[in-house]
């Protein structure tokens, strides 16, 4: 489970329940003291300005997309909170040992080991390299797949992405609908505060949304897929690496070098001690 994000989001939370019921008080004497007021958080609460930010949110968004960006939301919250586990240095390993096997017994030895692994984007690369399948073709294959990877991770963030811009613009609407019945209340002073504290709630729950789940939840998918891409990255280079009969020591030099810069020293080192 990655705690990080829960944390994040409790203590995001907290931290605003605090700013809305904590209240300064300056005394007589000139002291400064900080009192929790909790009947202050209903001053924070507001149906309609709810009603206006997330209601008018997700139209837009079910607007500008269809129904399976819906259905996939779930599917995020179970990559966020328990993401898959990508170990570049595993797959640099396990296609390092299909090297060695290839160079030595064959291309077509490599099919009994195949099937004792579980990732399957490397067990389908591989067997178009036992098939015999031309290297050219085999490029332009695994090349089409990663950019499918990219396409796709990136229509997914890209939800999220929307939703950020369209949070805070529908609490500027919501704002916009509150400061037109504060004018039309001038002629009661008395009115005017909490009409215009209802005004600019709205803008908080825009911004609220926008900072705290959409951009956040759009900038941890795109974490996510970096460490996959990568992955599928170093499987693709070592699989065409394999297939041109290349040495197995070369082949695990070449797919260190696509390590970011802070793995690439710890891989070499782990290499070294084998």
């Amino acid at each position: 489970m990655d705690i990080m994000t829960i944390i994040g989001w409790v203590f995001g939370i907290a931290l605003m329940i605090v700013g809305m019921v904590l209240n300064k008080t300056t005394l007589e004497s000139g002291d400064v003291i900080y009192e929790f007021l909790w009947g202050n958080l209903t001053s924070f609460f507001d149906p309609t300005s709810i009603a206006i930010v997330l209601g008018g949110t997700f139209a837009a968004l079910m607007i500008s997309y269809q129904m399976k960006a819906f259905t996939k939301i779930g599917k995020h919250m179970k990559i966020l909170f328990f993401p898959a586990k990508y170990d570049p240095y595993k797959y640099i390993t396990e296609l390092v040992e299909f090297a060695k096997e290839a160079r030595v017994n064959g291309l077509l030895a490599l099919e009994d080991k195949l099937n004792a692994t579980k990732d399957e984007f490397l067990r389908n690369s591989l067997m178009l390299v036992v098939d015999s399948v031309d290297p050219e073709k085999v490029k332009i294959l695994l090349e089409t797949e990663l950019d499918y990877l990219d396409d796709r991770h990136s229509q997914d963030r890209a939800f999220y992405e929307k939703g950020a811009a369209f949070a805070p613009s529908f609490g500027m609407i919501g704002t916009l609908i509150g400061l037109i019945n504060l004018l039309k209340s001038l002629d009661d002073p008395s009115a005017i505060g909490p009409a215009m504290a209802v005004a600019l709630i709205t803008t908080l729950y825009g911004s609220f949304m926008a900072n705290l789940f959409f951009n956040p939840i759009a900038n941890k998918l795109k974490v996510r897929h970096e460490e996959e891409y990568l992955c599928k990255l170093i499987i693709s280079e070592g699989v065409q690496a394999i297939q041109a009969g290349e040495n197995p020591r070369f082949i695990e030099e070449k797919l260190i070098q696509l390590l970011p810069k802070s793995k690439k020293y710890a891989a070499k080192q782990e290499s070294a001690g084998e």
